[in-house]
């Protein structure tokens, strides 16, 4: 049997544990080859398929990225994207088709089942806002990443007396920003899942001064949308959409920095995680986790299993349907919010 595998989207720490994992399993395992598609969907589409054996994969479980290369390519944008697809599959001779992705990537996958290409999903995202699975490869990493720097942010904030904004990502689910904020001891957390008021904000840290904390750390993910009156809005850095119909976010910790300045005259900051929280070292967690979802991703192929995505359900490796997966995002329990709100101010 020939497999072949693509990374889509931003890359994300653990990627390369699910590559190496399917190549063992399958290789190994199942008798079978393995083809890398490199960038995404675009290498499906040109053609640019490579094979993988075990010696290519070979230390790489530790390192952050993908091998394989990645872009955001929307095969169905592209005029005649998608015959060539069904043309690169009969000319590889690839039996079942692997797509490591988040909502994007695996739409694109969804779709091809529709129309007959045997495939498999992986669910990748450092936001964790996938269906169908307890939590997403990469997570892990990002909001350890996050909650180091909140960690390293208190002490200049202690030293100087001011408000620290820590702006991470999260597009439309603030998990991030919460968990990250719950474990770096934030004082305000701000999701696009609760709109919020600059009034509310500054008021939590009016409050927490007043009882002699002269410091704070603000934790906002860049799709948090501020409420103003009855207009909720979200602050966009570039107008201009990529592929799959997204706009670029950012700069929502800048302006509200000096939004707090302004109406509490504390002195405040900000800082921009950005793609720090994606990139590097995968930690243990994810490791484990893009290993587990390789070796299930590979038996579901060899199985004939299409139209699925592995996922974590409780402690367990289970299939769903990619149209579960990606039909509805998977928002922040606000369970877990309220945890959050507790510490607020």
């Amino acid at each position: 049997m020939r497999i072949a595998i693509l990374t889509g989207g931003g890359d994300c720490p653990g990627l390369n544990a699910v590559i190496r994992a399917v190549v063992r399993r399958t290789v190994q395992s199942h008798k079978g080859e393995v083809y890398g598609i490199s960038d995404g969907w675009a290498g499906m589409v040109e053609g640019r398929l490579m094979p993988l054996d075990l010696k290519a994969v070979s230390g790489i479980l530790p390192k952050g990225g993908t091998m394989l290369g990645t872009s955001r390519t929307n095969p169905f944008k592209i005029p005649g994207g998608v015959d060539r697809i069904m043309e690169n599959i009969r000319k590889f001779g690839v039996d079942a088709l692997i797509a490591v992705g988040g909502e994007d990537t695996l739409g694109v996958a969804a779709r091809l089942h529709d129309m007959g290409v045997k495939v498999v999903g992986v669910p990748k995202t450092i936001d964790n806002d996938l269906s169908g699975t307890e939590y997403t490869f990469g997570f892990d990493t990002a909001i350890n990443v996050a909650t180091d720097a909140i960690d390293r942010l208190h002490t200049t904030a202690e030293s100087h007396n001011r408000v620290m904004v820590v702006e991470v990502m999260g597009r439309h689910a603030g998990w991030i920003a919460v968990e990250s904020g719950i474990a770096g001891g934030a004082d305000v957390v701000l999701i696009p899942e609760m709109p919020i008021s600059v009034e509310e904000v500054c008021n939590h840290l009016k409050k927490r001064h007043e009882r002699g904390k002269n410091f704070s750390i603000v934790v906002v993910a860049e799709g948090a949308r501020f409420q103003d009156k009855d207009q909720v809005r979200t602050i966009v850095q570039d107008e201009k959409v990529d592929a799959f119909g997204h706009v670029r976010l950012g700069g929502i910790g800048a302006i509200l920095a000096q939004a707090i300045e302004e109406r509490t005259g504390y002195e405040s900051r900000y800082t921009v995680l950005g793609h720090i929280q994606r990139g590097g070292t995968p930690s243990a967690f994810d490791r484990v986790l893009g290993t587990r979802f390789g070796v299930a991703a590979a038996d579901l192929a060899v199985k004939g299993e299409y139209g699925k995505m592995v996922g974590l359900r409780g402690n367990k490796i289970e299939a769903v349907w990619l149209k579960e997966a990606v039909g509805k995002l998977k928002t922040v329990d606000m369970e877990l919010y309220e945890i959050a709100s507790v510490f607020f101010g």
